[in-house]
């Protein structure tokens, strides 16, 4: 979700249909234990497991929105995360917009495990949907020298394709980007849910959607490290629905609002 807000430095992005993508067996789904995991069964956010962002700076990239605890919200077992066009002003200064994020630091996070998220992602251009995760020690300095890993992004002029991204430095203090995209065959993420899965052991990373995986990463650096690092300390999960942005854009007049990110469930699983 953080992206450079200059040159994009872009390893390996590319086209990768479903139907040509290998499964997860039931054998591999075996070897794991289920460890966390939110149902969003009640009436309101476990304040338990998340912490809702209130921010007005617009990340990294230029984004638009203020981030709300307003804009989140559990409603019939699903969290709905809202952006809407309405302006809003506070320490941060002036926003046209308003949005949700949340994240798990503090409250829960993980060395290697699968991360599996239900959802169904909103379209419309200047929309960012993204469930990513961040390292909570930075043992390798800020940004990007500790790594990101992005489950799933959006960009909603794209409804019918996710992203899944690796962001780390190299050792002349640059950041890298490396990953790939999975287009649908017909229709789009807006359509309904899916299930986008994360599967992360030493040395290896992989992305799924329904169970089918799109891509696998063995191979990354960063400054002051040897591999497996960044990517071998505790990271947290984080969710959020940008809006605007270097990678989107703006919203244009086709674009509507409000626009809702639908969570049915996230689940943590570990190696047995």
């Amino acid at each position: 979700m953080i992206r450079a807000s200059a040159t994009r430095i872009a390893l390996g992005f590319g086209l990768v249909l479903l139907v040509c993508a290998p499964r997860i067996t039931a054998e591999d789904q075996a070897k794991w234990e289920l460890v966390w995991s939110d149902e969003f069964d009640g009436n309101s956010l476990d304040g338990s497991k998340w912490e809702v962002i209130v921010d007005g700076r617009g990340g990294g990239n230029k984004e638009l929105q203020y981030y709300l605890k307003e804009n989140v919200r559990v409603v019939d077992g699903m969290l709905r995360i809202e952006a809407r066009k309405e302006r809003h002003g506070g320490p941060d200064g002036q926003r046209d917009y308003t949005s949700g994020k949340i994240r798990t630091k503090g409250k829960a996070d993980w060395k290697y495990g699968r991360i599996e998220v239900r959802a169904k992602l909103p379209k419309g251009k200047g929309i960012w949907p993204a469930v990513w995760m961040m390292p909570t020690d930075n043992r390798y300095g800020n940004w990007p020298n500790s790594g990101e890993i992005d489950i799933v992004e959006v960009v909603g002029h794209e409804p019918d394709r996710v992203h899944g991204t690796l962001h780390y430095g190299d050792r002349e203090k640059r950041q890298v980007e490396k990953g790939s995209s999975l287009k649908l065959e017909k229709g789009t993420f807006a359509d309904d849910f899916h299930v986008f899965g994360l599967g992360w052991e030493k040395g290896k990373i992989s992305w799924s959607v329904d169970g089918k995986i799109y891509q696998t990463q063995t191979g990354w650096h960063t400054r002051d490290a040897e591999f497996p690092a960044p990517f071998d300390q505790r990271f947290h999960l984080i969710m959020n629905l940008a809006v605007g942005g270097t990678w989107p854009g703006d919203p244009d007049g086709k674009t509507e609002f409000p626009a809702g990110m639908l969570v049915d469930w996230v689940r943590v699983y570990q190696r047995k």
